[in-house]
């Protein structure tokens, strides 16, 4: 059976579906249901196992320095070379973005709770 890759507008994940045949209309989507899903176009290639990637991340000085230091960008780039090209959904890319331009991600977490909690620019009185 031929495997199709399916992209889902609505939610934004990757759904590789075994389809008996072509048909022209796609399938839903298996993780919210949505039929606004665009087939993708897929490419037969050789990927890297885990172990290559991180034997490429490793003999890469400046980024495991970086990775040592904290460097919210080298953090980004590892996750960059660790997806293999995959999408991601678009509330990963927003945190990606931010930590291309130098923001931690325990910063990012501690923002979203304090907007989740109605504890944005509060601070405490003694």
């Amino acid at each position: 059976m031929p495997i199709y890759e399916y992209w889902c507008v609505p939610c934004g994940r990757k759904a590789t579906l075994y389809q008996p045949k072509y048909s022209s209309a796609p399938p839903p989507c298996p993780y919210c249901g949505g039929n606004q899903v665009r087939r993708m176009f897929s490419a037969f290639s050789m990927h890297k196992t885990h172990k290559d990637v991180y034997e490429d991340i490793l003999s890469d000085r400046d980024l495991t320095r970086g990775m040592l230091g904290n460097d919210a960008r080298a953090l980004a780039e590892w996750n960059r070379r660790m997806s293999g090209g995959e999408k991601v959904a678009p509330e990963y890319e927003e945190i990606m973005e931010r930590m291309e331009r130098g923001e931690l991600p325990a910063e990012q977490i501690e923002e979203k709770r304090r907007d989740l909690t109605g504890q944005g620019g509060e601070t405490k009185r003694s």
